[in-house]
């Protein structure tokens, strides 16, 4: 028997040959079983935006699976790469699972406050949730999805233009420095400041030279610099200096920047998944009111709200801590009041931020019935739209009893990859009517 652990490393392959094998063989283990979980972590970063163990949707996936996670979901900045990878992942591992992409977009209503991205008055964080199917190829929703894509590229391209006369020993070339850091070419930010590291190591040769380097730059002592230099902290530091407010290479964005918030909303409910607010602490000017700005968007067609509830609980200083709890609180019960579906999630883009969030801790678990409750409409959702082509955003019917259906359909045992082809051939009419059955008896058999 291959040792498991080397076939988890496989999972991060840039071959997806290489990772459906690993994966195959991996679930083909007799290993332990999981541990059973109430936890949920439904906004996991793959590398195929960033992930800072450089894990693959078939590794999140796996992960999630021998964690004993509730449900899972992938997120990535403006791709939808790993939509399918994770979905069959979470078949073959029987794992309920979501697909989410998220951006940043200008919200003119606020454009002169700031809102979840700070300093930066009128960009806000913004997501689409329980993406289900690949866009077919020259549709107008891959089209849409391509021009995300490429604003993306073209941002990252004029960051290295006002950044690399700045630091001309390590200037860096994007496609030979930062894409090969990707699997398909996207890169975000933080690959530029891992290009720009890894450049200046083989530029300076030693750590001692190399620290020197970024003592100067940084403004630091450089014995402080070398004890740090391969560690998230460097990054940290690197990633303030050059393309944080402030920093060598930051411009502060203009409503031409982003791509409206407005434009957004009608794309993700083109492709059928759900509108999403992306909610921060609650503490800038824009987020101080938060069931004003749910309903402003909401106003736009936003459905669900996402948190990452560990920023907004995990402080050291007491005082902040209580007046970021007291915003979730309130986020969460605004949230409940309009019937939105919560979304939650650690990220995994930064090194040192949790797995997933502890739903019996003393502080979430106030919360644990809104963020169940919203993961199962979003795996209903999910499921629903995959097979039948029925979406949260078009059901009709009062939110009440939306909610109860879709919830319904993800509080399902976890769909596999069986009854998954089975709902594939009976076609989108039979394929309904077997999962409302599915879902009034609260199992699959019959199916």
């Amino acid at each position: 028997m291959m040792d498991p652990k080397a076939l988890e490393q496989k999972l991060d392959s840039f071959d997806p040959v290489a990772r459906r094998e690993a994966l195959g063989r991996l679930a083909a283990l007799a290993l332990p079983p999981a541990p059973v979980s109430e936890n949920i972590n439904l906004h996991f970063h793959s590398f195929f935006s960033y992930n800072a163990e450089g894990w693959s949707p078939s590794h999140i996936a796996w992960a999630a699976h021998r964690a004993g996670l509730y449900a899972a979901g992938l997120c990535d900045f403006d791709v939808l790469d790993g939509l399918d990878e994770f979905l069959q992942a979470g078949e073959l591992l029987g794992l309920r699972a979501t697909v989410n992409l998220e951006t940043r977009a200008f919200l003119k209503e606020y454009a002169d406050r700031e809102i979840s991205s700070p300093g930066e008055p009128g960009v806000t964080y913004i997501m689409g949730g329980g993406f289900a199917r690949a866009l077919s190829a020259g549709s107008p929703q891959a089209s849409g999805l391509a021009a995300y894509r490429e604003a993306a590229r073209a941002r990252n391209l004029a960051l290295l233009e006002r950044i690399n006369p700045h630091v001309s020993e390590i200037a860096i070339d994007y496609e030979r420095d930062v894409l090969p850091l990707t699997p398909l070419g996207v890169a975000t930010e933080r690959h530029i400041i891992r290009a720009y590291l890894n450049r200046s190591k083989a530029v300076f040769k030693t750590p001692e030279a190399t620290a020197g380097y970024w003592s100067g730059l940084l403004g630091k002592d450089a014995a402080e610099i070398q004890a740090i230099l391969d560690g998230p902290a460097m990054e940290e530091a690197v990633r303030s200096k050059l393309v944080k407010k402030g920093g060598l290479g930051y411009v502060q964005p203009s409503e031409e920047s982003f791509p409206p918030v407005d434009d957004f909303v009608v794309w993700v409910a083109s492709c059928g998944a759900v509108p999403m607010v992306a909610w921060l602490d609650g503490t800038s000017e824009g987020e101080k009111d938060g069931r004003a700005l749910l309903e402003c968007l909401r106003a736009k067609g936003c459905q669900a709200l996402n948190i990452i509830p560990d920023r907004n609980w995990n402080i050291k200083d007491p005082d902040s801590r209580a007046v970021k709890v007291a915003n979730l609180r309130a986020i969460v019960a605004a949230a409940d009041d309009l019937g939105m579906p919560i979304n939650i999630g650690t990220e995994m883009n930064k090194a040192g931020l949790p797995f997933v969030d502890d739903l019996n801790g003393p502080v979430l678990c106030e919360f644990k019935p809104s963020f169940l409750r919203g993961a199962r409409v979003m795996v209903g959702h999910s499921i629903l739209l995959r097979y039948a082509g029925v979406s949260y955003i078009s059901y009709e019917a009062d939110i009440a009893e939306k909610n109860a259906f879709f919830e319904s359909v993800g509080a399902l045992p976890p769909l596999t990859a069986p009854v998954a082809a089975r709902l594939a051939e009976m076609g989108e009419e039979k394929a309904y009517a077997a999962i409302r059955d599915a879902a009034a008896r609260g199992a699959w058999p019959g199916v």
